[in-house]
């Protein structure tokens, strides 16, 4: 009797908590939601690493579904610089009401500028100038949200972004205001 007592409590249990986290989950990240938001990111890859900063806008047009477009300006370094425009989707997976996790996809377009200062060559002339050059690319990785209020949200992601000749895995955090 002790053995089935336990076993209906444990199920009662269980699905109270299913319940918790329906109610809280549905509330997480409704159809119509926006926010905007700002982050910093680290890419590396081909032997270059370089620090940027961006702003992000995100659209959720079904529930747990999210649209994020976003521009990332990275620094330069080393004569180079780059920017990046990127259109990715979030498939929310909120953990409680605080965190939620997110595989992503999408796909960018990337821009690199190089910088060569003028060097006078003496009898040869001189030498220097820029090149520049676009590619599209695809991106997929994960990222996490963590909610600070019903208004502000931090997060973290990881993606590696696939572009022809300039692959390169991307780390960033910020926060946005929802609105």
């Amino acid at each position: 009797i002790l053995t089935h007592l336990t076993n209906c409590i444990m199920k009662r249990l269980l699905f109270v908590i299913a319940i918790a986290l329906f109610v809280t989950t549905a509330n997480a990240q409704d159809k119509g939601d926006m926010a905007v938001g700002a982050q910093v990111a680290f890419g590396t890859g081909d032997g270059f690493s370089n620090i940027g900063i961006g702003a992000k806008f995100q659209w959720n047009p079904a529930n747990r579904l999210r649209l994020e477009p976003s521009f990332t300006y990275f620094l330069k370094k080393d004569l180079v610089s780059m920017w990046d425009i990127t259109a990715n989707v979030h498939y929310q997976f909120p953990l409680g009401k605080v965190v939620g996790f997110y595989p992503l996809a999408g796909v960018g377009v990337m821009g690199v500028k190089v910088d060569i200062p003028e060097v006078d060559l003496g009898e040869y002339g001189s030498y220097g100038g820029s090149a520049s050059d676009t590619k599209f690319g695809v991106n997929v990785g994960v990222g996490a949200d963590f909610n600070l209020s019903e208004k502000f949200v931090v997060n973290a992601e990881v993606k590696y972004k696939i572009v022809q000749h300039w692959n390169r895995l991307i780390i960033s955090a910020g926060f946005a205001y929802k609105f």
